[in-house]
């Protein structure tokens, strides 16, 4: 089996409230993303997930140079960041993507997917 990062992508000055309009649309979406993540448990799919802080609560370390320099903020000056994300096992390609749509339905978020190296 191949791990696979499954990154959930929002817009980098979305709050709480842009993501979920209402707090039923939330509760929904924690729901939905709660029993994903239950069925990923049970299927032997799930390596461990995670939800990210704002990209506002991000700290960069520069460690390349002479001295070490970090940077309140994101790295990205993108306008798109990760939110949150799983690590996976699964089969192939395919069965990644399936994953990644249903965990996109689920969080209400689009996932990218990609492989790690060396699997």
């Amino acid at each position: 089996m191949t791990q696979y990062l499954l990154s959930v992508w929002h817009d980098r000055d979305a709050t709480p409230e842009d993501i979920y309009p209402s707090a039923q649309e939330r509760d929904a979406a924690y729901a939905a993303t709660g029993a994903f993540n239950e069925e990923l448990q049970a299927s032997g799919n799930w390596v461990f997930a995670g939800g990210l802080h704002s990209p506002t609560t991000a700290t960069v370390v520069d460690g390349t140079g002479t001295d070490v320099v970090m940077t309140d903020g994101p790295y990205s000056e993108s306008k798109e960041q990760i939110g949150g994300f799983w690590v996976v096992e699964a089969a192939d390609l395919d069965a990644a993507l399936d994953l990644a749509a249903r965990g996109s339905k689920a969080c209400g978020g689009r996932v990218e997917v990609r492989p790690f190296h060396g699997e």
